[in-house]
């Protein structure tokens, strides 16, 4: 698989099968991610990789706390996004939410909607791994900048071997279940979950639309 392909290709998938994803395989793409970039060489991602039964124990804490009516999860250390978006932003956003809903099953306008959506996520969607990666308090802007472009390398690695991702911010709702579970400290801050594994056969497979590059890029001197 080339590059082009291994980009095109990536998704966020949301139904994963239950077949194991091996040590080795991980390792490999890991240790080939280590040549992500970031400013002035600092790799100021910490990365906790959780399999088997220990996933299997945080994924049940985390659903009893999805599925808890009086707890509403931890507080966000970071905003996932601006408090007010506008177009075109919010147009983006809604359209994908909008996809995305219907392709887990859940309408829009359903009361228990927050509460499924919850549930689905902390299942993982079924992952047999999930990455958790973290950075230093004391870092920057800058630093969180790379730990995306360290993601990214992963995933595209992940496609490589066959495998698919999710990334889940979600996890952040449930930070404390999580550092308690991988042994974080208080030093680091979650950036985020991704959830690693083989699709699952037979489901309807979400592919969000992409701006046309004239939104987005601008030619000069060509």
């Amino acid at each position: 698989m080339d590059v082009y392909e291994a980009v095109d290709s990536r998704r966020a998938v949301r139904a994963f099968s239950d077949q194991p994803v091996s040590t080795e395989t991980l390792e490999r793409v890991l240790t080939a991610a280590t040549r992500a970039p970031s400013s002035g060489n600092l790799q100021p991602w910490h990365v906790y990789v959780v399999t088997g039964e220990p996933l299997a124990e945080l994924k049940r804490r985390a659903t009893a706390r999805a599925l808890a009516g009086d707890d509403p999860g931890d507080e966000r250390e970071y905003p996932m996004y601006p408090a007010e978006l506008t177009s075109p932003y919010l147009d983006r956003f809604s359209a994908a939410a909008a996809q995305r809903y219907q392709a887990l099953g859940v309408e829009r306008d359903d009361p228990d909607r927050p509460r499924k959506i919850a549930t689905l996520n902390v299942e993982a969607f079924g992952a047999p791994v999930v990455l958790f990666c973290y950075l230093d308090r004391t870092m920057g802007a800058g630093q969180w900048a790379d730990a995306g472009m360290y993601l990214q390398t992963v995933m595209l690695l992940l496609r490589a071997e066959g495998l698919h991702s999710c990334p889940q911010v979600m996890w952040t709702m449930y930070r404390k279940t999580v550092s308690q579970a991988v042994g974080a400290d208080d030093r680091l801050v979650l950036f985020c979950g991704l959830s690693v594994g083989f699709e699952k056969d037979g489901v309807p497979r979400l592919r969000t639309g992409r701006a046309d590059l004239t939104e987005m890029v601008t030619f000069i001197g060509v």
